[in-house]
């Protein structure tokens, strides 16, 4: 498995959203396995970007009075500073107004005409531009005032559109993508989001509109120009861009493609599920490995919309709870790939239990014992006894059931396998007692607080990925250099050098005490 390629995306952020909590949480979910597989030794490629095209940009750069790209340039910048200030580790940041993104968009509609899956006609039919987005009427759902809206969530008006357009023979696939599901089990996950794509191919696809004619913010469609391409066909091909394509000999495509995972809303599998290995296929380029739907958040038990105004901010979680407490929030609170509610009551009880109280307290009563009664260094261990041996042998591990839990975007599952290594810990402290040990039994007080030491290198080797600033803190404390963090590290090859000066100890996750933040 070392140096082996993964590659994944978070889907490209629509530069007429502000960004919020749900692209904080994609994000995050990508950057978290991005750390984990880079620290297992895989050569990551991790991907966002933004989705800069369409009719809704064209039409507020207007209102606006300032031109698409001018609002795009504006609006993408936001997203890349989100990866930046929420301390995402993405290797690349792509736009689809780029020239790299426009070549390949234009070659993959190339290849599509050319093997015949793109012919011209005319579309009748129902339009929502907020969702930017064909539906059959009978998708459509009345709303209160007898208006027809698109079933999406987002209460979008749907408008009827009659245009010229190109089309994808999207209704030759049904069979073709029924067998690719069936032959490749894990490619939409999770089951439930699975099982919802089948229901709907199995309902029938139709053809699918991939032109318009009626803006001209967007890739203009190669050899016609009065057609902009969808956006879905423009926006969808971004994770080719990023490995090179079209160039199929450069060293990214040959490297990262097909995908590992694209990591999406549960709002837009279908396009990642449906369209988007039935472009691929028929343009005679592998589909993606993976695609994993997570659900919405609600924030105190309601839907977050503007009209409400409760969109939940990013950066006020951050500065009132901490980058790395919200990091561990957000993937512990909620099976990830169901919906969850944010609660700030929730958020202190995790932040206070699981890491203050949790991980964070065995860490500085531990390292605090061994600075007062150890010299500040590393403890010489006596002979293991078998409690010793199989707290060590637990926390050694820890590291093969998370690759599993991590394989399957189970980072509630990771999290709760660590904790239990913690509670663990916790047990055996308290049943050795090495600080009345100090007292009675010197050598065998050295023992146990290496055994602790030990276990906490390992807890902060796997915590890298979920809360890397205080990770790096704890491991700092352990005097563990810095090449010496990954996890081949891990277990009884790589353990404390006996006689290793130790720095001061310091909290890491510091409580939360202010009835307010809760």
């Amino acid at each position: 498995m070392a140096g082996e390629p993964y590659y994944l995306t978070t889907p490209i952020y629509y530069v007429n959203d502000v960004p919020h909590i749900g692209h904080a949480y994609t994000t995050l979910a990508c950057d978290a396995l991005a750390r984990f597989m880079r620290l297992d030794g895989r050569d990551v490629f991790f991907l966002t970007g933004t989705d800069e095209h369409g009719q809704k940009v064209e039409q507020a750069a207007a209102a606006a009075g300032i031109t698409p790209q001018a609002l795009a340039d504006k609006n993408s910048a936001r997203f890349r500073d989100l990866a930046r200030d929420m301390g995402y580790s993405n290797d690349d940041f792509i736009r689809t107004t780029a020239d790299r993104h426009i070549r390949a968009v234009q070659q993959l509609w190339r290849e599509l005409v050319k093997r015949g899956e793109i012919y011209l006609g005319k579309y009748s039919g129902w339009y929502s531009v907020r969702d930017e987005a064909f539906f059959a009427e009978k998708e459509l759902i009345k709303g209160p005032n007898g208006k027809l809206l698109a079933p999406t969530g987002t209460g979008a008006e749907v408008e009827w559109v009659e245009e010229p357009s190109y089309f994808f023979r999207l209704s030759a696939w049904g069979d073709r993508l029924l067998k690719f599901y069936d032959d490749n089990p894990g490619f939409i996950a999770p089951e439930s989001r699975r099982n919802e794509v089948i229901s709907f191919v199995k309902g029938g696809l139709q053809d699918l509109s991939v032109s318009r004619t009626t803006f001209s913010w967007g890739v203009p469609v190669p050899d016609d120009p009065a057609h902009i391409m969808y956006v879905w066909i423009d926006a969808l091909t971004n994770y080719l861009t990023a490995t090179g394509y079209p160039d199929e000999t450069s060293d990214g495509y040959r490297k990262y493609w097909p995908a590992d995972l694209h990591m999406v809303g549960k709002d837009i599998l279908r396009f990642h599920a449906v369209y988007w290995p039935a472009f691929l296929m028929g343009a005679g380029v592998a589909p993606p490995k993976r695609v994993f739907a997570h659900g919405w958040w609600t924030n105190e038990g309601q839907k977050i919309s503007k009209s409400l105004g409760n969109v939940i901010d990013p950066y006020d979680l951050v500065a009132k709870y901490g980058r790395d407490q919200v990091r561990y929030f957000m993937l512990r609170e909620v099976p990830f790939g169901n919906d969850g509610d944010f609660s700030h009551a929730a958020m202190v009880q995790r932040a206070n239990g699981d890491l203050a109280n949790g991980i964070g307290n065995l860490a500085q009563r531990t390292l605090t014992l061994i600075q007062k009664n150890c010299d500040a260094k590393v403890p010489a261990p006596d002979a293991l006894n078998d409690s010793d041996k199989a707290l060590l042998a637990r926390a050694g591990m820890l590291i093969d059931e998370l690759r599993g839990h991590m394989t399957a975007q189970e980072f509630h599952k990771a999290l709760q396998a660590v904790l239990a290594v913690v509670s663990e810990a916790d047990g055996y402290i308290d049943a050795n007692a090495p600080w009345a040990l100090r007292k009675t039994d010197s050598v065998r007080m050295a023992t146990v607080l290496f055994v602790l030491a030990e276990t906490i290198r390992n807890v902060a080797l796997v915590m890298q990925p979920f809360t890397p600033e205080a990770a790096g803190k704890i491991l700092d404390q352990l005097a563990i250099d810095e090449g010496a963090r990954d996890f081949n590290q891990l277990g009884e090859a790589r353990r404390l050098v006996p006689g290793t000066a130790l720095p001061a100890p310091k909290g890491v996750f510091p409580r939360i005490d202010d009835p307010a933040k809760a």
